[in-house]
């Protein structure tokens, strides 16, 4: 991993299209079933929008039904941080980027994997590599 990165929301504001800006650092959420990543069967990489930290890879993507790109496991534990949610009158589980904090979506102990979790994250805040 690499040092923390910290940026003013001005040059957040800069760097990332509006969507990104609203989900990364305003904790927002895309529709279900809108995200361009939600189908996406190619094998490769997902990378955090703001900083390019390796997250998540397709090997551990599935189909959740849920109409978000949902992964069993991230790339590596300390690629992402978690978070109590108590907002929208539930308690979930936040994930956000270790490296520059960006809001990626909520964990949910309902997946397929062998650890049971279901990361359930915003397109938006992830751009996909493909392998070559």
């Amino acid at each position: 991993m690499s040092d923390k990165v910290e940026k003013s929301e001005a040059e957040w504001r800069e760097e990332l299209t509006p969507e990104q800006y609203r989900i990364l650092r305003e904790k927002g959420t895309e529709r279900a079933f809108t995200g361009k990543y939600d189908k996406n069967k190619a094998d490769g990489e997902y990378h955090c929008a703001a900083c390019g930290q390796l997250l998540f890879e397709s090997a551990d993507k599935y189909d959740s039904g849920s109409g978000w790109p949902s992964f069993t496991a991230p790339a590596e534990s300390a690629a992402v941080e978690e978070h109590r949610d108590a907002t929208h009158g539930m308690i979930r589980t936040e994930v956000t980027c270790s490296n520059c904090e960006g809001h990626l979506g909520h964990v949910f102990p309902d997946g397929p994997g062998e650890n049971g979790l279901r990361y359930c994250i915003n397109s938006a805040a992830l751009e996909f590599e493909p392998d070559d």
